[in-house]
């Protein structure tokens, strides 16, 4: 899954309990985001792992929601199509 329009990749820096997690955003924000319900009963998300997030629409600078979190693979596939710098 790649970023669409309006989206960005972050780095997850800290967990904040329940469903909120500080991401280092691309664009040079720190954004505390929320876990989507439908993933955050799939997943595990933990520092450090790269994921996809969509800002909301008001306060777009500081908050935002997490639709998607990368593998390993999709980490590397992110760094060779340009979109991540290496991590």
């Amino acid at each position: 899954m790649l970023p669409g329009e309006g989206q960005v990749l972050g780095v997850v820096v800290r967990l904040l309990g329940y469903d909120r997690v500080l991401v280092k955003c691309t664009d040079g924000n720190t954004r505390l985001c929320r876990i989507r319900g439908s993933l955050k009963r799939r997943i595990w998300i933990k520092v450090d792992d790269i994921v996809l997030i969509e800002p909301w629409d008001f306060q777009s600078d500081t908050r935002g929601d997490i639709q998607w979190r990368y593998t390993k693979g999709g980490v590397d596939r992110l760094q060779s199509k340009g979109y991540l710098p290496n991590v």
